[in-house]
């Protein structure tokens, strides 16, 4: 490959072309000097057309005090007026192609891109696909991305005064961390060609989209591309690739005199490990870019915490600006389409937010107070404007083929057939649109613009989380004397004494398992709810090892070397995917025990798993459990793979609320097994 190349370029300057390196990534690219000086007379002459264009930009301030609102918001008083508060509405063009009208604060409809500079957005994120239709020209759904809509929908946004961040996918479809297709044009192409090809695109359609009058701001090279770009996985072909979209920009941005910033964009950031790996990679590469961008969606992504972790790494260690590239949350649990949500919207989806528009906005300041107080250049709401396309009670699919409105039509099954070709079908992003099922804009909206001063609105509950009380089989229903309550404002959180419906809970039988829902009135006279489960609990602490905290369990040996791990196998496990593992080259003597000091006083039953094989007669085995002094034990043996015993010690008397308890084996050499779900009881008092 080498010596083809090195022939490859001594050809090319024999025949008077100009070779231009790429510096830090590797390769080069080949063009015509005349070429070259035409294209960029073209331009100019492009420049000139586009200041022809009228394109009126309207400005809406920010407020410069603290203002009444239907919501609260809590200031963010070092938050500055250049902070980006972007919303990704790359489906918007699709959507009001499907029929969906859009609505300013005062019911009229509006211009959606005018409602959002209104509240306080100021950068439009755009993604672009290079062909997003089939053979006959049908498109693949989620929008139907291509230059021309990013044209489109690039001109409304920059009217109202904001900017623009294209997002090149580099695929026909969707790209993310579980798909990075080759566009269908690109197929088949060695690295280098399609390192050229996506060249040429990027700088082709940032032309086209530039010579339109956008006021491009951000380009992203790239979307989630954790696992690959473009049907490359190997490293430096990716690298490659980056450093050929990064050209293509900052050649465009010279030619326009722009100053254009340059994205990467990853998401799994809970993993700081591989992040910083990424950003190291793309430092040794010599990729030229300035924003790192991540995905930070809080009910998948880890906490506020981890994402500062992460931000603050890349800056200090790679001198990078950082970016969240993609955030949302829901508003409402309902589906307004009839296709499902990606995320049902219970209450605490993420602990201390509901699916209510108060907790969307909340959810979204205190993300953009995470990010900024780490020195974080701004937030993207992910299709904030994506809403339903018909009723939920109705059979909307042949809009959603027709115009692209769903997130992926049939016509997308030969492209992406493991998975578009199998789900295709509406919006699953409705309920975390930042308008409602009718196009009108919620309260969560105007979070943007009123991020620095805050709000004042009057002191209110957002929700009241649903009380679970579990209870064991024959014990007694002690509920709750208070409950949480959260308001708009979170600082007045408080618990609020509840009454519960007495005769409901004397109806209850707990010698019985069952489930059962209690109602109550807070002081107020709120109505309240409480989930009672009667069941037998379990009291031993991460039982089946699935917790990767193992401190609560001790294990002991004989020897230098352990001979046993939590194993995660599910083939070996008897429930989960972890287990107690053990094999050694030699004999083995070793114990796993854990010791609770709380329990109540009461007669119990202690149950464990247990499976493996190749024992000599001599191997010996033994639940053993020791309360009040007194040792009980139970011997079993292991008789092969999946073979599972479960030795009981029932009767365990706890008087002084301890207990210890574990298994202990004698095993000779190369013999195996797991040991899982350990189970202990109350049975009675």
């Amino acid at each position: 490959m080498k010596r083809n190349y090195k022939r490859f370029l001594a050809l090319c300057i024999s025949a008077g072309l100009c070779v231009t390196s790429l510096a830090g990534c590797g390769t080069q690219a080949v063009t015509n000097e005349n070429e070259q000086q035409e294209t960029k007379v073209s331009s100019e002459e492009q420049k000139t057309e586009t200041d022809a264009v009228d394109l009126t930009e309207a400005v809406f301030p920010l407020p410069t005090e603290a203002e009444p609102a239907d919501i609260y918001v809590e200031p963010i008083p070092d938050i500055s007026d250049d902070f980006i508060r972007g919303m990704d509405a790359s489906a918007v063009l699709a959507e009001e192609n499907s029929g969906v009208k859009y609505y300013n604060y005062d019911g009229e409809e509006q211009d959606v891109f005018m409602t959002l500079a209104q509240s306080g957005v100021n950068y439009i994120r755009l993604r672009v696909w290079n062909d997003p239709y089939d053979e006959n020209g049908n498109g693949y759904g989620g929008g139907n991305n291509d230059v021309e809509t990013a044209i489109e929908l690039g001109k409304r946004a920059t009217k109202y005064g904001m900017k623009v961040c294209i997002d090149f996918h580099y695929s026909d479809f969707w790209a993310d961390p579980k798909r990075q297709h080759a566009p269908k044009a690109w197929e088949g192409m060695s690295i280098d060609e399609k390192s050229e090809a996506l060249y040429t695109f990027t700088k082709d359609s940032l032309t086209q989209i530039l010579d339109a009058g956008v006021n491009v701001g951000m380009v992203q090279i790239g979307n989630e591309i954790n696992n690959g770009m473009s049907g490359e996985t190997i490293l430096p072909n990716v690298m490659n690739l980056l450093c050929s979209g990064s050209r293509a920009v900052r050649e465009i941005s010279q030619d326009y005199d722009k100053d254009i910033q340059i994205a990467v964009h990853y998401t799994n950031i809970e993993d700081v490990d591989n992040i910083n790996k990424i950003a190291y990679n793309l430092s040794s590469f010599g990729v030229d870019y300035d924003i790192f961008g991540l995905s930070y969606y809080p009910f998948w992504d880890g906490t506020t915490q981890n994402m500062q972790t992460v931000a603050k790494n890349i800056q200090d260690k790679y001198g990078k600006k950082v970016m969240i590239a993609e955030t949302s949350y829901c508003y409402t649990s309902e589906d307004g389409d009839g296709s499902g949500n990606s995320v049902e919207g219970i209450d605490d989806l993420v602990e201390g937010y509901a699916a209510t528009v108060q907790s969307q906005a909340t959810m979204i300041r205190d993300i953009c107070k995470a990010a900024n107080d780490t020195g974080v250049i701004g937030v993207f709401y992910w299709e904030g404007t994506w809403i339903p396309v018909g009723e939920a009670t109705k059979d909307n699919s042949s809009i959603w083929e027709k115009y692209g409105s769903g997130w992926a039509s049939s016509y997308a099954s030969d492209y992406d057939p493991e998975d578009a070709g199998l789900y295709y079908g509406g919006c699953s992003w409705d309920n975390q649109a930042m308008f409602d099922f009718n196009g009108y804009p919620l309260a969560s909206l105007n979070v943007f613009k009123y991020l620095k001063y805050g709000t004042t609105a009057p002191l209110a509950i957002d929700y009241i989380p649903k009380v679970y009380y579990t209870c064991n089989v024959g014990g007694t229903l002690q509920l709750p004397e208070t409950i949480d309550v959260i308001y708009n404002d979170r600082s007045a959180n408080k618990k609020i004494s509840v009454k519960w419906d007495e005769e409901k809970i004397s109806s209850i039988d707990t010698q019985d398992a069952g489930t059962y829902d209690i109602t109550g009135k807070l002081e107020d006279d709120t109505s309240v709810t409480c989930g009672v489960e009667v069941k037998m609990l379990n009291y031993v602490v991460n039982p089946g090892f699935e917790d990767s905290d193992t401190s609560m369990w001790k294990v002991s040996y004989e020897g230098d070397k352990n001979p046993t791990d939590f194993q995660t196998k599910a083939d070996d496990a008897h429930s989960g995917e972890v287990s107690f593992h053990f094999w050694s080259e030699k004999d083995m003597d070793f114990s796993i025990e854990q010791e609770l000091t709380d329990l109540e006083p009461g007669t119990y039953q202690l149950i464990v798993y247990a499976q493996g094989g190749d024992m000599s007669d001599a191997a010996s085995m033994e639940l053993y459990a020791v309360a009040g002094g007194e040792e009980m034990t139970e011997s079993f043996m292991v008789t092969g793979w999946a073979d599972w015993k479960n030795p009981t010690i029932s009767n365990i008397k706890i008087s002084d609320s301890n207990l210890r308890f574990g298994v202990r084996m004698k095993c000779n050499a190369k013999s195996w097994g797991t040991v899982d779900d350990f189970t202990l009881n109350k049975i009675s008092d």
